[in-house]
């Protein structure tokens, strides 16, 4: 089984009470949502492996260390987690960006796929699938389902809200994805809502009802 890591870091937890307040406008929403998918990404990619280089500053030669071998791929999840492509991007700027369009039915709670668009290198990287809520854990499911068909590298999921219903879903169905949780909540609604949550994350990102 794959490692599941709940996000306790400090920054993370403070930025989150603001995320989830009712009175949070659009603008400062997807701000906080940039803000903890970066600070997120960054223990995501603590096993990235390195290789030592020799690199002349202004005195001598110093031993450094690059990233060695892997590259990466961001997927988000259309369209709330376009929300946390820039603050992941912002550390790794390099990425290659895929996306993967679904929707949720509103009868069924069941992902219905529009969209699939992924870096034609997809072998060669190791992708990290961004979406900001995991609830029913079905478009998490789906998606990972459709990149696996392209045969990446590897595959990690990055959420910040979980309900225990989706990560438990998602853990049965990918058991060899490691997943980041930025809170894990307390449960799903009859609506398919994560309770506490933050709503709709799309709709506050937008700003659409």
């Amino acid at each position: 089984m794959a490692k599941v890591t709940i996000m306790d870091h400090p920054l993370i937890q403070h930025k989150l009470t603001f995320l989830r307040n009712e009175k949070t406008g659009s603008m400062e929403f997807r701000n906080l949502v940039g803000e903890i998918a970066m600070l997120m990404c960054y223990e995501a990619t603590r096993d990235l492996p390195l290789k030592e280089v020799e690199t002349k500053t202004p005195v001598a030669v110093a031993k450094t260390k690059v990233i060695s071998g892997k590259k990466l791929a961001f997927v988000p999840i259309l369209r709330a987690g376009l929300g946390m492509v820039d603050g992941v991007l912002a550390l790794v700027p390099s990425a290659r960006v895929g996306h993967i369009g679904l929707y949720r039915d509103p009868q069924t709670l069941m992902p219905v796929e529009y969209y699939c668009k992924l870096p034609a290198d997809i072998q060669e990287r190791e992708v990290i699938v961004l979406d900001p809520m995991l609830a029913t854990g079905g478009s998490a499911i789906d998606a990972i389902t459709q990149i696996k068909k392209r045969s990446p590298k590897e595959i990690k999921f990055m959420c910040i809200i979980a309900a225990p219903e989706g990560l438990e879903a998602l853990q049965k169905a990918h058991p060899d994805v490691d997943i980041f949780v930025g809170a894990l909540d307390d449960h799903l609604n009859d609506h398919g809502y994560i309770v506490p949550g933050l709503g709709d994350a799309g709709d506050r990102i937008f700003g659409t009802k």
